[in-house]
């Protein structure tokens, strides 16, 4: 007689388990940039020039004066980059839900692009100002956004890795982490504030100037998400925010005077 085996249940998904795999997922992703960010700015700290004489480059070649390779490591970057998000949509399908959940779908493509627009505005320039306030006062490094070759792929790659942040950072900052530390029982405002703090420790590397500026966007985006109950235009605001942050100083950089490099 043939014994069919069944299926073992699903694991319950415990406060413990939960608290895990928060860690886990963290420490693949932008918890372990948040550690990275603060070594870098320690080192940076230490260092005999001054804060704002040091940059922090943001997109730079991986091969130099190969730019086919340089192209496919760019691509293999923010290929592999995404890879947590992957995990994420797969960590909620084992709940029994989806990524759908933390509202990342194409569902309302017009209303989420029009209220990313006008958080990309608001965000944006007052990001820029707080960006040279802080390092003309000498607490901030100066961010290059690209010293990427002059080739053709190199405006594309800039909107890929504009895209890549804000997809990760929304998705697992805003969304996903919102809605475990929901699940573990912690109230809305240690959630917002734990959400806040993690998004500007993993820019500390680009100084003080860059922690206070994000734990301000982190703050903000929180609060349009439990308002929303959507990751997307926050995500696309990001990216648009990014994106002009990126292309607008390779063409700017050079040509106005207000603009470190």
């Amino acid at each position: 007689m043939t014994t069919i085996e069944t299926a073992p249940a699903p694991p319950v998904l415990t406060r413990r388990l939960l608290g895990r795999e928060t860690l886990i997922v963290l420490g693949l992703s932008l918890g372990a940039s948040a550690l990275y960010a603060y070594i870098s700015f320690i080192g940076s700290l230490t260092a005999p020039k001054a804060l704002n004489t040091q940059t922090a480059n943001l997109n730079g070649s991986l091969a130099p004066g190969r730019p086919w390779l340089d192209l496919s490591l760019q691509l293999f970057n923010i290929g592999t980059a995404l890879v947590p998000v992957l995990l994420v949509g797969y960590l909620l399908v084992r709940e029994g839900s989806s990524i759908r959940a933390l509202g990342f779908d194409l569902t309302r493509p017009g209303w989420d692009l029009s209220r990313a627009l006008l958080v990309a505005a608001a965000i944006g320039g007052s990001g820029l100002a707080l960006y040279l306030g802080a390092q003309a006062s000498g607490v901030n490094l100066t961010v290059v956004p690209s010293s990427l070759p002059d080739v053709w792929w190199r405006i594309p790659v800039l909107i890929l890795s504009a895209t890549q942040n804000a997809v990760v950072e929304e998705v697992i900052v805003v969304g996903y982490l919102l809605r475990r530390l929901e699940q573990l029982g912690w109230s809305w405002p240690a959630s917002v504030a734990a959400s806040a703090l993690l998004r500007g420790s993993y820019h500390l590397y680009q100084g003080v100037g860059g922690f206070f500026g994000n734990v301000v966007m982190g703050l903000v985006f929180c609060l349009l998400y439990r308002r929303w109950r959507r990751v997307a235009p926050l995500a696309t605001a990001h990216a648009l925010i990014d994106t002009v942050a990126f292309v607008g100083y390779v063409l700017l950089a050079g040509h106005v005077s207000w603009l470190p490099t």
